[in-house]
């Protein structure tokens, strides 16, 4: 392995070893506990080593948020894949793998979505992550979008609904004990199977 080789693996380590450590400081003590100062204490670098790889924490937000949104393409995937037959037992799956992920990950949750992270959204620069996650709703959607409905379309709507959800369950909102009746509203009423 050459030095160059070398120091490339050991930078992306360090990135990895920076991101690890935001997203569970904002897991345990939210966005505003993630500073410079205490991710460098936390990973034993510099404030400046912190800066050669991020130019503060906007950055860092929306390296999380494009970790979070690889993260939840693959969740969603993996559940339709695994739902029983039919379209309405896919959606449903992903309705609730969708939630399921924003309740087990608040922190990531919000630097996709509720964060300044400098990230285009449907926009021609969205980075292909957010793109991603958002083609693996779109690919399960689309077929129960109703006539006359382009597929996009729907799911921009299906994706805000369950965003809703998700925010307003967090904020303690809605009532916790109708959660599975309102994914089967939302599909009841929304898909079209």
């Amino acid at each position: 392995m050459s030095v160059q080789e070398r120091k490339e693996r050991e930078r992306a380590g360090r990135e990895r070893l920076i991101l690890a450590t935001a997203r569970e400081l904002a897991e345990e003590h939210g966005w505003d506990a993630v500073t410079t100062r205490r991710l460098a204490e936390r990973i034993e670098y510099s404030q400046p080593v912190l800066y050669s790889h991020f130019r503060g924490k906007r950055e860092i937000i929306g390296a999380v948020a494009l970790q979070g949104a690889t993260e939840m393409a693959a969740t969603l995937r993996a559940a339709a894949s695994t739902a029983g037959d039919g379209p309405r037992a896919r959606v449903t799956a992903l309705a609730r793998a969708y939630l399921d992920f924003a309740a087990r990950n608040p922190a990531v949750y919000d630097a996709m979505f509720q964060l300044d992270g400098g990230l285009a959204f449907a926009r021609e620069d969205t980075p292909e992550p957010l793109k991603d996650a958002f083609a693996a709703l779109l690919e399960n959607l689309g077929e129960v979008a109703g006539d006359g409905v382009h597929p996009a379309l729907f799911t921009e709507v299906f994706w805000a609904a369950l965003h809703g959800l998700a925010t307003l369950t967090r904020a303690g909102r809605l009532p916790p004990g109708d959660a599975e009746r309102r994914v089967e509203l939302l599909v009841d009423r929304l898909a079209v199977v």
